[in-house]
C-alpha cells in the first residue's frame, strides 16, 4: 500500500516513513508470547516488559501497585471478574515543551482472555506466527497489536526528530476483559488527556459509541430426584429454560430498529450465556443450576434501567410458573459493570482522525458503533472525548483464529503519529 503524501508537510512525511515495521513485528511477536491472561502473573509480566519498551523510547514511565483493596471496595471501581494477587498501571509521557495535560492519549490493553479449546488452535496460541503477513495468536488482534501501534507512533515521532509542543502519553492498562481495572485506576491516579483513542480493532471504521455490558449470575432451584423417577423431581435445567426462554424474548424487544450505526449486527444489545452449570450426578434430577452470562446496553441506557429490565423479565417468567412462583431465580450482578459511551456530537476528535487515517494512506473510515463494552466509557465518563480505531477485526477476537494483518498494525501506527503530530502540535 503506497503512502499519500499529497498535502503532506514534510514533516508529516518524515514521521510516516520513520514508521519501523520490523521494530513494531518483533515488539508483537514478543508481546503475544506473554500468556497475559487476567489474574494471572503473566498479566503483570506484559506490563513490565511494556513500560520497559516505553523506557527505552525516552518516555517519562509512571509504573506504579494498584491498590487491589480500594479496586474491590471504591463505589465507582468498574468490577472485577478475576482473583488478583498484583495488578500494575503503566503510562508513558512524551514531553511536550509547553508542558500542562497531554492534547492527546494513546490507550491499549495487555491482558488477553483464555484460549479455550487448544485443539481448536492451528498451533499454541501463545506462540505468535507470522503467516500470510498475518501475526497469529491469543491477543494479536484484542488488543496488542493495537498496544504496538501505538508505540510504533511513538517512536517514529522519536525518529524522525520531532519536539511535540504539549505531551503525549500512552496508557497501557490491564484488566479491561473483566471490567476496567487498569483504566480505571490510571485515571484515578490522575493520569487524563484532552482526548482518547484506542486502537481497539475495528476493521478500518472509526468506532464513535459503544453498547454497555453487565454480567449476571442466575441461580435456579428445582427438587432432586432419581432420574428413573425424574417425574417426581423437579429439573433446574427445565427451568432455567423456562426463564431464558423469556429472556431470549427480551433480548429480541430490546434491538433497536435501525441497526445500521452497528453495521446490521443482528444483536446489537445481545444477550448470552458464558458459563452452565448444574447437577451433581449423571443419575439425579438436578437440583440446582447457575448460568453467567453477559446482558447488553443499550446506547444512552442507564446501567440501572439495564438491570431493572432484566430484573422484571425473570419476576415475570418466574411469577408465571408453577414452581418457580414458589421458588423463584435470584439474580446477582457480578464482575464487570460496562456501561454504554457516546462520542459528544461535534467533537473535533472525529474529523481529525479520519483524516489522519486517510493522509496515512487508508481508506476513509465509516462511523460505526461497537456492541462490545470497552474502558471507551470511562475516559468519557472522566470528561475526555474518547473513540476507538485499529487494527484488526473484532470477529476475530476471543476465537482460535485470533490474527492481525501486519499492514493493519502499520497503518494504525501512521495514523497514530500523525494524530499525535497535529493534536499535540510541534515545539
Amino acid at each position: 500500500m503506497g503512502l499519500r503524501t499529497t498535502d503532506l508537510s514534510t514533516r508529516e512525511a518524515a514521521v510516516l516513513d520513520a514508521v519501523d515495521a520490523q521494530w513494531a513485528v518483533d515488539r508483537l511477536v514478543a508481546l503475544v508470547a506473554v500468556p497475559s491472561l487476567g489474574g494471572t502473573a503473566a498479566e503483570s509480566e506484559a506490563q513490565h516488559l511494556v513500560a520497559g519498551w516505553l523506557d527505552e523510547l525516552g518516555t517519562d514511565v509512571d509504573r506504579w501497585a494498584i491498590d487491589l483493596e480500594e479496586a474491590r471496595t471504591a463505589p465507582d471501581a468498574p468490577g472485577q471478574e478475576v482473583d488478583r494477587d498484583e495488578a500494575w498501571g503503566v503510562v508513558g509521557t512524551v514531553a511536550g515543551a509547553e508542558g500542562g495535560q497531554p492534547a492527546l492519549v494513546l490507550s491499549g490493553h495487555s491482558d488477553v482472555v483464555p484460549a479455550g479449546d487448544r485443539a481448536l488452535w492451528p498451533g499454541d496460541p501463545f506462540t505468535p506466527r507470522l503467516v500470510d503477513g498475518a501475526v497469529h495468536g491469543r491477543g494479536t488482534c484484542d488488543m496488542k497489536g493495537g498496544l504496538v501501534a501505538s508505540l510504533a507512533a511513538v517512536r517514529a515521532l522519536r525518529t524522525a526528530g520531532v519536539r511535540l509542543a504539549r505531551p503525549l502519553a500512552v496508557h497501557s492498562v490491564l484488566g479491561e476483559e473483566d471490567g476496567g481495572l487498569g483504566a480505571w485506576a490510571t485515571l484515578r491516579r490522575g493520569h487524563r488527556g484532552d482526548a482518547c483513542v484506542i486502537p481497539e480493532p475495528t476493521a478500518g471504521a472509526v468506532m464513535t459509541a459503544h453498547a454497555g455490558a453487565l454480567t449476571f449470575r442466575l441461580t435456579l432451584r428445582g427438587l432432586a430426584a432419581h432420574a428413573a423417577n425424574r417425574h417426581l423431581g423437579v429439573s433446574a435445567l427445565e427451568l432455567f429454560e423456562h426463564v431464558h426462554g423469556a429472556l431470549r424474548g427480551l433480548e429480541a424487544d430490546r434491538q433497536p430498529a435501525d441497526r445500521s450505526r452497528f453495521g446490521d449486527h443482528p444483536y446489537p444489545y445481545g444477550l448470552s450465556i458464558g458459563r452452565l452449570q448444574a447437577g451433581e450426578w449423571a443419575s439425579t434430577v438436578p437440583d440446582r443450576l447457575v448460568a453467567e452470562g453477559r446482558f447488553g446496553v443499550a446506547l444512552g441506557e442507564p446501567v440501572e434501567a439495564a438491570r431493572a429490565a432484566f430484573e422484571g423479565c425473570v419476576a415475570a417468567a418466574c411469577a408465571s410458573h408453577s414452581w418457580l412462583a414458589d421458588h423463584p431465580a435470584e439474580v446477582e450482578w457480578v464482575g464487570g459493570v460496562y456501561a454504554s459511551s457516546v462520542l459528544p456530537a461535534g467533537s473535533s476528535l472525529l474529523p481529525t482522525v479520519r483524516q489522519a487515517v486517510t493522509d496515512a494512506g487508508g481508506a476513509p473510515p465509516p462511523e460505526r458503533a461497537l456492541t462490545a463494552g470497552t474502558d471507551m466509557r470511562l475516559y468519557a465518563a472522566a470528561g475526555i472525548p474518547a473513540l476507538h480505531h485499529g487494527p484488526g477485526d473484532l470477529r476475530l477476537a476471543h476465537g482460535p483464529g485470533e490474527q492481525v494483518p501486519v499492514e493493519d498494525v502499520l497503518l494504525s501506527a501512521r495514523s497514530l503519529a500523525l494524530l499525535a503530530l497535529r493534536t499535540c502540535g510541534v515545539a
